[in-house]
């Protein structure tokens, strides 16, 4: 078998695989002005809900230089359901880096990819059907927080909740 088949078959196998994937119920990324993250610049996600009896798993993505300065990454995570006037807001620490300074996630040259689940407690249970609105915001001490090229959210449909 030369070279040319074992690529054909490698490319393959690779798009079996991501097929098998599962699609996500909700998936969005927004760019970071000038790669870098200001406490104004909140990203703001609204999702339609219309099946209150299904889990659901939210996942923030961020693709980031290997230039950010730092192992992890703080966020406030405003979440607004259908017919409330104000958001609840959690505090999320997101790794980014093991102890030993490895990169978590994907890398492709200089930049990292990452999905990480994040746990919002009751805050994420969504009990009525409607849009909700979900923002993030960086909370590190730094403004604005350099080498952060995206952020988005994803949002994954579980199995029924009892």
């Amino acid at each position: 078998m030369n070279n040319k088949h074992l690529i054909v078959y490698f490319l393959l196998f690779t798009f079996c695989l991501a097929g098998c994937l599962p699609a996500p119920y909700y998936q969005k990324e927004e760019a970071v002005p000038q790669n870098a993250w200001n406490y104004n610049f909140r990203p703001k996600f609204s999702i339609d809900i219309t099946d209150t009896i299904s889990s659901y798993q939210p996942y923030f993505l961020i693709q980031h230089s290997q230039s950010y300065p730092y192992n992890n990454l703080w966020l406030w995570v405003y979440l607004k359901g259908p017919g409330d006037t104000l958001a609840k807001k959690v505090r999320v620490n997101v790794p980014l880096a093991e102890a030993t300074g490895k990169w978590l996630g994907r890398g492709m040259g200089e930049i990292w990819e990452q999905r990480m689940a994040m746990e919002l407690g009751d805050s994420i249970k969504f009990n009525k059907k409607g849009t909700y609105e979900i923002s993030l915001e960086q909370n590190m001490r730094i403004n604005p927080l350099p080498e952060i090229l995206h952020v988005g959210l994803r949002l994954e449909k579980g199995v029924h909740r009892q």
